[in-house]
């Protein structure tokens, strides 16, 4: 796991949860993970289709927009 806990705590305390289990972390760092990568993989094929080896703000921007049609 990439993510670490104590931001992904701290994001479900701005939520209003007065508590969380680590379990409940844990499962929400999976599954961030999980749409993350499909993200990132989106953009850099974005990338690669315009000609660039660089990932740019506007490809993460594309690639959001794709991943919300699906």
């Amino acid at each position: 796991m990439e993510l670490t806990l104590q931001p992904l705590r701290r994001l479900f305390k701005r939520a209003g949860a007065k508590r969380v289990s680590d379990s409940a972390i844990k499962e929400l760092a999976k599954i961030l993970e999980e749409r993350t990568k499909l993200l990132l993989t989106e953009a850099n094929r974005l990338s690669k289709h315009a000609g660039r080896r660089t990932v740019m703000k506007h490809d993460i921007k594309m690639a959001r927009k794709t991943a919300e049609k699906k």
